[in-house]
């Protein structure tokens, strides 16, 4: 059979398919995903259930008094509604309002579905989900660092590592690429 017949061989409909050296030795349906970006899609995954379940908080509280609630929550976890922390956290929890309180649930779901957007997109190795976390991730660079400044804690140095380590392996993936910095 000559090659061209090969070709003749196929349906008129089905297109031909050509497949990478890389996926041929890895064996049908198995393809090769980008540890990198099934890292980060999963932190971003993360990340979106625990911003939805923020926002569920905020309006599961929403019409409650703050006050009564926070001693309720004080008394589960055994604390004296007398201690020094108790008692900020009783004086600055009466500051918010239901308003406030769906404005951060409203919020923390926006987030939550931006987050979500980006964690399938990178699962799915979307170039457009790469640049959304690029942007998006180096938006809050700026915030990062007033904060880890001003209050600096081993929580807030952490996460400000990991989206620089985010941001470099996104600008590397992209330059390796090739869309990244062309002119």
């Amino acid at each position: 059979m000559h090659h061209s017949d090969a070709h003749s061989a196929l349906p008129e409909n089905e297109p031909e398919t050509r497949c990478a050296p890389e996926a041929l030795s890895s064996g049908p349906h198995h393809a090769v995903h980008d540890r990198g970006l099934l890292a980060i899609a999963a932190f971003k995954l993360v990340k979106s259930v625990f911003f939805f379940c923020v926002g569920m908080g905020a309006l599961h509280f929403v019409g409650k008094d703050m006050g009564d609630e926070a001693l309720k929550f004080a008394h589960i976890l055994h604390q004296d509604p007398e201690h020094k922390f108790v008692a900020l956290i009783l004086k600055k929890i009466d500051l918010i309002d239901n308003h406030r309180l769906r404005q951060i649930g409203f919020g923390t779901f926006a987030y939550s579905a931006l987050a979500l957007t980006e964690g399938i997109g990178l699962l799915l190795e979307r170039t457009w989900a790469e640049y959304l976390t690029l942007i998006l991730t180096v938006s809050f660079v700026p915030w990062e660092m007033y904060e880890l400044v001003k209050h600096a804690t081993w929580i807030r140095a952490g996460l400000f590592a990991i989206n620089l380590a985010v941001l470099g392996y996104l600008v590397w993936l992209l330059r390796r690429k090739g869309t990244f910095g062309r002119r």
